[in-house]
């Protein structure tokens, strides 16, 4: 008698049977994940693109220097209907096409990319805790600024280059330097093990910022500085070249993370059971971990370090719409966006005439979420 015909006279499924739950399977795990969010996802999705528009608008109208909501819609669509003085409209359309517009649309960026790469990280971790910077991404970012700003008179002086590209490009590619090295500590036999992926990138996280503490303790006034913005974060300066270069490679990783949003959900049941269920575990691994690298490594160039957006926006999302990564990514994209523009709002007109660097606000938002999602967490963490 053949197995097959065994498992059917002892109870036990057969194949063709076993094929024919699979779907099943999935199809129930995406409706279970539906009706465990407290609200409607696609109500949530429309609220916080509300949210979005209304703190985009006030981020460009208020401000050191205030434009009135007349006069930015005469200076963007119609300048002569509205009746505003000529004078005001130009100094207006200045400030906003120069200053204010670049910013708020490089926040949207900045915000977008943690929220993405946030997401997916506390998905693929199974970890409400997890942020881009756990992993090292931002450290690694840090690292390679640092080395670039402290060593640029001797680049100036062998190559004949230094200066802001330089610094970014560095700030770049340590990003992506301490991420391959965290992939490679924590790989075995093409298999990601994601309990050393985290202990790797607190290692390396130390290891990173130990160098960086070399690196401030040499640094002259000046170079000491501009290792202050880029451990303190900032959009100050912000020209629309950078946004330029940063924009596709967030949308980039944003759309790799979103070709995994289903897998990410099936692998919410455990990786063993992900696989039975045909999703190919490992190489989710990688393509999540090389886009969140790639989006933090590209806004920490550009930005410097800001943190607990990708702690924050996520995990809101989640307690609101439920684990579906379908929903998650979108909202968490949204909220990420509004956060960061509301942050760098609050930046710039805080201390007006001077800013308080984007990092420290935050970190000061973050820090108390952060220990209190630690103290509603204390049973599941063992404490």
């Amino acid at each position: 008698m053949s197995i097959e015909k065994i498992s059917r006279v002892g109870g036990g499924p057969s194949p063709g049977i076993m094929k024919s739950r699979r779907p099943r399977a999935v199809f129930t795990l995406f409706a279970g994940f539906r009706s465990n969010g407290a609200r409607n996802p696609l109500s949530v999705m429309i609220a916080l693109g509300a949210l979005l528009c209304v703190s985009s608008v006030a981020a460009i109208c208020l401000g050191a220097y205030r434009i009135a909501p007349t006069t930015l819609l005469a200076a963007l669509w119609r300048p002569g209907a509205l009746g505003v003085d000529p004078t005001i409209l130009d100094q207006a359309r200045a400030v906003l096409l120069s200053i204010r517009l670049p910013r708020v649309v490089l926040a949207l960026i900045v915000g977008a990319g943690f929220g993405a790469a946030g997401s997916a990280l506390q998905a693929l971790l199974r970890n409400p805790l997890a942020d881009p910077g756990l992993i090292g991404i931002s450290s690694g970012a840090a690292l390679g600024a640092s080395l670039a700003i402290v060593c640029a008179p001797w680049l100036l002086s062998r190559y004949g280059f230094a200066g802001d590209g330089v610094t970014a490009f560095a700030a770049f590619a340590g990003a992506l330097v301490v991420t391959a090295l965290v992939y490679r500590l924590s790989a075995r036999r093409g298999r990601l093990s994601l309990p050393v992926l985290l202990l790797s990138g607190i290692a390396l996280n130390a290891l990173a910022g130990a160098t960086i503490g070399v690196m401030t303790y040499v640094a002259s006034d000046s170079q000491l500085r501009s290792l202050t913005f880029w451990s303190l974060g900032s959009l100050a300066g912000v020209q629309w070249r950078t946004i330029l270069i940063l924009l596709p490679l967030v949308a980039l990783s944003a759309a790799l993370i979103g070709k995994c949003s289903r897998a990410l959900n099936v692998m919410q049941l455990g990786e063993m059971e992900a696989h039975h269920l045909g999703v190919p575990v490992q190489r989710v691994k990688r393509v999540v971990l090389i886009a969140a690298a790639l989006s933090v490594g590209a806004i920490v160039s550009c930005t410097g370090q800001i943190g607990f957006i990708g702690l924050v926006a996520p995990h809101c999302v989640r307690l609101v719409c439920g684990p579906d990564q379908r929903w998650v990514l979108p909202g968490s994209m949204l909220f990420g966006a509004s956060l960061t523009v509301l942050s760098d709002l609050a930046a710039r007109t805080i201390a007006a005439p001077a800013e308080v660097p984007l990092g420290i606000l935050t970190a000061l938002i973050g820090g108390p979420f952060f220990l209190a999602l630690i103290l509603r967490n204390r049973e599941r963490l063992g404490a």
